[in-house]
């Protein structure tokens, strides 16, 4: 992440635009050097890059072209996942995207030292494994000792893990894993606390 006490950074940031469904649109902005790696950390189904500068540069593009198309700094996991299994087409994906980027190009106030960017859309879905992909009907809360949770992996996007198991496909973030000690099992279980989608809605914590 990039750091704004570090003003005199050598290093170039990226501006970049990345959908995750419709009308859920964020900007911001990543290291040079790191290519699309915080794209696909993020779970951006498409994305394409506005602008290269310094940070400070980089930093200003983003909070001008957030105000301008009044898109949020972040977008909650649980938005983004309630959409993947019901994405528009590639088509409908990539049009919201370009006539977004036609709109920040227009802009005035853009940074001198910010080299603008052409259109040129990437879509991850293929990546992660989202076409065809059934909705998920929970997300794992918590871990538990003793707990399991197994399946086929069906997709993976973002922290994200997408697991087909015998009671429908449930969504795994992968953060919870920190300090837990994993094995192997055999077999589709479920005994971890998960929590209920209906209607792209979040029911009580409940077990399957």
């Amino acid at each position: 992440m990039a750091a704004d006490t570090m003003a005199d950074d050598p290093r170039p940031y990226r501006v970049y635009l990345a959908w995750f469904g419709p009308g859920m649109v964020k900007v911001g902005i990543t290291g040079a050097a790191r290519g699309s790696a915080r794209l696909l950390e993020q779970g951006a189904v498409v994305f394409s890059w506005l602008g290269q500068g310094p940070l400070m540069a980089a930093r200003r593009t983003e909070e001008l072209l957030r105000a301008a198309l009044r898109v949020p700094d972040r977008i909650p996991y649980a938005e983004k996942r309630a959409v993947r299994a019901a994405l528009p087409g590639a088509g409908e994906r990539l049009e919201e995207i370009r006539e977004l980027h036609a709109r920040v190009m227009e802009l005035e106030g853009w940074p001198e030292s910010l080299e603008r960017a052409p259109f040129q859309a990437v879509d991850h879905t293929e990546v992660f494994g989202l076409e065809g992909l059934p909705p998920a009907v929970g997300v794992v809360s918590e871990l538990v000792a003793g707990g399991v949770v197994s399946g086929e992996l069906v997709a993976a996007a973002g922290p994200d893990l997408h697991l087909a198991t015998g009671r429908g496909v449930v969504v795994v973030d992968t953060r919870l894993m920190t300090g837990w000690e994993l094995t192997a099992v055999r077999g589709e279980q479920l005994t971890v606390p998960v929590r209920e989608w209906e209607d792209r809605s979040v029911k009580q914590d409940g077990l399957f």
